[in-house]
């Protein structure tokens, strides 16, 4: 009878603290972030429940957050920018700095077209606001072209491959992993990319709701995403093939994906805001922004800290 009493108060004491723990709803794209931290064992001893929400693009992912659905994720500049200029309560709390040759625009094999010149008249697919979208408009100021120069067409990543496999469009401007989807396993070729073209810079965003509400669960999973990060510049296979598991995608996708992005956490300084200041800037030139933003008002650097001590793990 005594044991069955401790048994049960044990029981129940686990009940209570499992229901006074603290979820942290986060927004993910193709699994990207709970891939490369699960592979590096960061996830083992979280003391709060982590609820990963998926989504196939940053604009989804944005319109969750705005709506209390999630309390961070990960987006690039173009998108974020998007969404702080339309109002959206979000800001953000750690930057992403990799390679920009997985932001790509895209031809099929046997296409005619070469370089992005070649591309003057013809159907480009992109989501608006995305970093596809940035890309293009980027591409068309270096050469100082029009927007009339391209047709624009806007559509979300699972739309934009099925037209531009149908050959509906001539084109997709798109990021990774579908960049190297394309190229890996249907031998896509990229025309151009983002390589010293545009910023190339992603951000952890969070509510200001979360930012206030759940900061210490905050600053602990950015510190854990940082060094999980960090872990994965010199740990490629083992990261492509807990991606590939999580995604059922072959893991030489991953591997393509990985080797060239070198994807690392770095705190929001000076850099980082002026160059989403060169994303908000170029927005505005094209008026695609209801209002222009500053970019330190956008940006929280109190997390700062999360990211130089993620060495701790």
């Amino acid at each position: 009878m005594i044991r069955f009493v401790v048994a049960a108060a044990i029981a129940l004491a686990a009940i209570d603290v499992a229901a006074a723990q603290t979820v942290l709803r986060v927004g993910d794209q193709k699994g990207n972030s709970q891939a490369v931290m699960e592979a590096a064992g960061v996830l083992k001893d979280v003391p709060y429940k982590i609820e990963w929400k998926e989504f196939a693009a940053a604009a989804p992912l944005l319109e969750a957050l705005g709506a209390g659905a999630i309390d961070t994720g990960l987006v690039g500049d173009a998108p974020f920018t998007f969404a702080a200029a339309a109002n959206v309560p979000v800001k953000a709390i750690a930057a992403v700095r990799q390679s920009r040759e997985g932001l790509a625009i895209v031809v099929p094999e046997k296409s005619a077209i070469k370089s992005f010149d070649d591309l003057r008249g013809k159907k480009i697919a992109t989501g608006r606001g995305s970093i596809g979208h940035q890309l293009i408009l980027a591409a068309l100021e270096q050469r100082r072209w029009q927007a009339s120069d391209v047709q624009i067409v806007y559509l979300a990543p699972s739309d934009a491959k099925v037209a531009y496999t149908q050959g509906s469009v001539d084109a997709w401007s798109t990021w990774e992993p579908y960049v190297s989807q394309e190229e890996v396993l249907f031998k896509s070729r990229g025309v151009i990319t983002a390589e010293g073209i545009t910023p190339g810079i992603g951000f952890q965003v969070a509510t200001p709701d979360a930012i206030k509400d759940k900061r210490a669960e905050l600053e602990d999973f950015v510190r854990r995403l940082t060094a999980a990060r960090a872990w994965s510049q010199g740990n490629v296979e083992s990261y492509a093939a807990t991606w590939g598991r999580l995604m059922n995608i072959p893991s030489a996708v991953a591997r393509n994906w990985l080797a060239r992005a070198k994807i690392r956490i770095v705190p929001i300084d000076d850099g980082v805001v002026a160059d989403e200041q060169k994303t908000i800037d170029l927005y505005d030139r094209w008026g695609l922004i209801r209002q222009k933003v500053n970019a330190a008002d956008i940006v929280d650097r109190s997390f700062i800290g999360a990211v130089e001590k993620s060495t701790g793990l």
